[in-house]
Parts: structure tokens; sequence; C-alpha cells
């Protein structure tokens, strides 16, 4: 952002003389039409829908786990349980950023339709944010599930 300074001169009915020192700012601009938020519409509900199903999918396994260890007491089985225990963590957390991202993107397009176009592309902006917190969750609960993957195959392989 640029700025220059300007100094003008001007008297009050008194007559007295006040010099203000003013600063222009060069903002760039920017228009953001109110279909652009509608594009995550889409896309945002796939996402929320697969981390649904991870999240129940995970409940799941960490149900049959449990049976299992109440009748085992193995202390794998525990290690297991607490791994999935993060992950269901992880999983409502990307939940949370996807439907934050969702709901700022719906309240930018209100915005916009309120012709409150600076407002709305700064929440469109924190939507996209969000979405991108979300995403970065989900990348971190990937790679947790890949290394208890790795693990339990690593197990077969030295059999």
């Amino acid at each position: 952002m640029g700025g220059r300074k300007n100094s003008r001169v001007l008297t009050n009915p008194e007559s007295e003389i006040l010099i203000l020192n003013t600063t222009i700012l060069i903002l760039p601009s920017m228009t953001l039409s109110i279909e652009t938020p509608a594009l995550l519409f889409s896309a945002t509900s796939l996402i929320l829908l697969a981390y649904t199903n991870r999240f129940l999918t995970i409940a799941q396994i960490v149900r049959s786990l449990k049976k299992n260890y109440e009748e085992h007491n193995s202390k794998s089985i525990l290690l297991q349980i607490k791994n999935l225990n993060l992950r269901i963590t992880l999983i409502r957390y990307m939940q949370l950023f996807g439907v934050l991202s969702l709901f700022l993107s719906v309240f930018a397009m209100l915005l916009l339709f309120l012709e409150q176009e600076l407002i709305g592309i700064y929440l469109f902006g924190l939507s996209l944010l969000s979405l991108l917190i979300s995403l970065g969750i989900s990348f971190w609960e990937i790679s947790i599930s890949v290394k208890a993957l790795q693990l339990h195959l690593s197990d077969l392989a030295e059999s």
C-alpha cells in the first residue's frame, strides 16, 4: 500500500488559519460478487460429509476395541484406543472449522447482498482461512492414520 502526504490550508469564520495534514492511502480495489462465496457450498458440504464418515467409522472401531479391551486388557488395544481418541478430537476440530467456513461464507453473501462489500470481502477471507485450517487439521489426522497403519503392517511383516 502506498501513501502520500497532503497539506492544505483552511480558514474558519474567525479568520484563523488551520493547517491539516492528512495521509491518503491508496488501497487496491477488489470486488467480490455474491456467487463467489456460493462456490464454497458444494465443496464444504462434501468435505463435511467426508469428515462425518471418518468420525462415524472411527467411533465404531473404538466401540469394538473397547469391548476387546474389556475382555483381554491388552496394552496394544489401549494404545490403539488412545490413538483413535486423538483422531476423533482432530476430526471434531476439522468439522468445527469446516462449519465455521460455511457460516462465514453465508454471512459474507448476506453482506454482499446488503451492499456491504468491504466487510463481506473480509468475512469471505476469514471463511477461506477457516477452510484452510480445517484442511490442515485433516492432513494432520490423515498422517496419524497412515503412521498407525504402517505400524500395524510392520507387525505383520515381522511375523
